[in-house]
Parts: C-alpha cells; structure tokens; sequence
C-alpha cells in the first residue's frame, strides 16, 4: 500500500471513528459535509498564519515552524476528508493532480494571459 492510499485508510478510520461515513448517501449531506471541511479548512488556514509573525507593527511575534508544520497535516486531514466527501480514492487524487498540473504548466508555457474556463474541464 502506498503513503497516499495509507493516509486516506487512516482518514477513513478516523472518520468512523467520529461517527462520519463517507462519501454521503444524499446530495444534501455531501453539500453539508463540503462545507464543514471547507470551513474547518478555513480555520485551521488561520491557525497556520498565525505560526508567522504576520503582524508588522508587532514586535513580540516569533515565527512557530513546529506549530506551521502541524496546521499543514491538520489542512491535509480535512483536505483528505473532503476527496472523500466526493467520493474520491487516493488514485482519483493522483490522477487528477497529474492533468491539472499539466494544466498548470501548459498556462505558464503560454504567459496564462487569458483565463480559459474550458481548460480543466477534463479532470
């Protein structure tokens, strides 16, 4: 088993564990658990720039790279809860990073001078 497909068993336990089982049966329980991990994503982001001294009036503050390190796994357990809130499995993940950052690449060769709506429709 790889790291990937480890840490989405492990995820997947948690989440049991908690009492959340993914992916959702309904429409209207996938939409709530998006924005739960979407929320919970937002707050563990202001957790990890709050490990930066961010404040530039502020003398006091220190840089916490520890602290930035656990936010950034904190971020990948609701990032890995939210794939499968949408049904995704580790090769789904994979497979979709390899076309969007072919994406990615393809805007930086081109100078990404215009937005193109269509150009990730295929992942």
């Amino acid at each position: 088993m790889d790291k990937l497909e480890e840490i989405f068993r492990m995820q997947d336990a948690l989440n049991q564990r908690i009492g959340v089982s993914l992916p959702p049966a309904s429409d209207e329980e996938k939409a709530k658990w998006i924005l739960n991990y979407t929320r919970a994503m937002q707050q563990e982001t202001a957790e990890l720039i709050d490990s930066v001294p961010w404040k530039w009036w502020a003398k006091y503050q220190k840089f916490d790279e520890q602290n930035a390190k656990v936010e950034v796994v904190d971020l990948f357990h609701f990032l890995v809860s939210l794939a499968q809130t949408l049904g995704m499995t580790p090769d789904d993940v994979y497979q979709a990073y390899l076309k969007k950052n072919a994406v990615n690449h393809a805007r930086q060769e081109s100078g990404y001078v215009k937005k193109d709506a269509d150009d990730s429709k295929h992942i």
